[in-house]
């Protein structure tokens, strides 16, 4: 029987440049135009008494080596720091000892956002 042998010769042209475009984060500004989308998404279902918990939404983008995090906040809080979204969300006692029922109204809201960023992103990076 006879041996063979082969030989691949490249200069991985394409995986260069695609690993450089990458380096300057082109999909920054679709990920701040989602982390945008999920404030308004956030807003919008916020259940509304003087608006203000509602108005309070923001969001902070970090940017690491292996991936970015977004991380939507809510700057209304009580005198004692805890927040009025959360409180919301998940229910919260009283100062007469009773308990008002949470309200699940921020995982419905940003679940349609969170599909978008994947398709929207993989769009990005794919039209490298």
């Amino acid at each position: 029987m006879g041996a063979f042998s082969f030989r691949v010769v490249t200069d991985c042209i394409k995986t260069k440049h695609f690993l450089y475009q990458l380096q300057n984060r082109p999909y920054l500004k679709a990920i701040e135009a989602y982390a945008q989308e999920g404030v308004n998404a956030l807003a919008a279902a916020t259940p509304v008494d003087s608006g203000k918990t509602a108005s309070s939404w923001y969001y902070e983008i970090t940017p690491g080596m292996v991936n970015t995090t977004i991380v939507w906040k809510n700057s209304n809080v009580t005198r004692d720091g805890d927040s009025i979204a959360i409180m919301l969300q998940y229910g919260h006692g009283t100062g007469t000892g009773g308990y008002v029922v949470g309200r699940d109204y921020i995982n419905p809201a940003i679940q349609p956002v969170f599909d978008r960023i994947a398709d929207g992103v993989w769009e990005v990076i794919q039209g490298l």
